[in-house]
């Protein structure tokens, strides 16, 4: 004779069964569908292209920690002797990486750039009550426009495609182990290049030692755009030209409208 399962009583007095002998135990609690396969790295956006095909033979690579010497020897060929001075000559590796990856970020430190800070202090203008960006502040900026509208973008692009392994070794050792740093290049290159027109007086505010931008609008933009409000109108323009030439000799693309 089979005896019938003795009911049991379940939460909140609901009555259940007990299962029947031989029946499979029931998985244990909390335990539902595995979980799903850890994500691989995110796709690589903008491959990077080949040099090109007259690009003069390389020297082979140095290691990373030795690259200081052929990295300066390669910037002085790309930018001259005169104007080497407008960069810091040692972690030029260290610095470049360090900077792209800053610029779309909130901040980006001057100490980590490769080219040395803007000479001179910040020029404002009181327009009555008012504090404004001053119209001779533009003037600081003006080497370092000249200095990119000196550089070659196609020379450019092949000094950076012969380099790449190391930036690409540098970049995995800030964190990024499964990221493409051509891909942060392009990122930091559009966000420049999106940064706003401002026209008229950009007006300023202290609230303590340094200025910040009255529109809270601009304030949060990311130190890149800032950047390109800071330098004025005319010489944004002058760098976001520069900046296009650049990106499509790294991607072989126009950018983004």
């Amino acid at each position: 004779m089979i005896s019938k399962p003795t009911p049991t009583p379940g939460p909140e007095g609901v009555t259940t069964r007990a299962p029947p002998p031989g029946a499979p135990p029931p998985p244990p609690p909390g335990r539902g569908a595995p979980a799903p396969a850890p994500a691989g790295p995110p796709p690589i956006e903008h491959p990077l292209p080949s040099p090109p095909a007259d690009t003069p033979a390389q020297p082979p690579l140095p290691e990373l920690a030795a690259s200081d010497a052929p990295a300066l020897a390669a910037l002085k060929s790309l930018v001259g002797p005169q104007r080497i001075e407008l960069f810091h000559t040692d972690e030029l590796i260290r610095r470049f990486v360090a900077t792209v990856d800053n610029l779309p970020r909130e901040k980006a430190f001057t100490r980590l750039m490769p080219v040395k800070q803007v000479p001179g202090g910040f020029v404002v203008d009181r327009e009555g009550e008012r504090t404004v960006i001053g119209k001779a502040n533009e003037a600081r900026y003006t080497p370092y426009v000249r200095l990119a509208e000196a550089i070659d973008p196609r020379t450019a692009a092949a000094v950076y495609i012969h380099f790449y392994p190391l930036l690409q070794q540098q970049y995995r050792s800030l964190g990024y182990p499964d990221r493409y740093f051509n891909d942060r290049v392009i990122a930091a290159i559009d966000d420049m290049l999106a940064a706003p027109d401002v026209s008229g007086p950009v007006r300023l505010t202290q609230p303590r030692v340094l200025y910040q931008f009255e529109d809270p609008e601009l304030e949060k933009l990311s130190a890149g755009r800032k950047i390109m409000i800071r330098m004025g109108p005319a010489n944004a323009a002058r760098v976001k030209q520069r900046l296009r030439l650049v990106r499509a000799e790294l991607t072989k693309s126009p950018p983004p409208r």
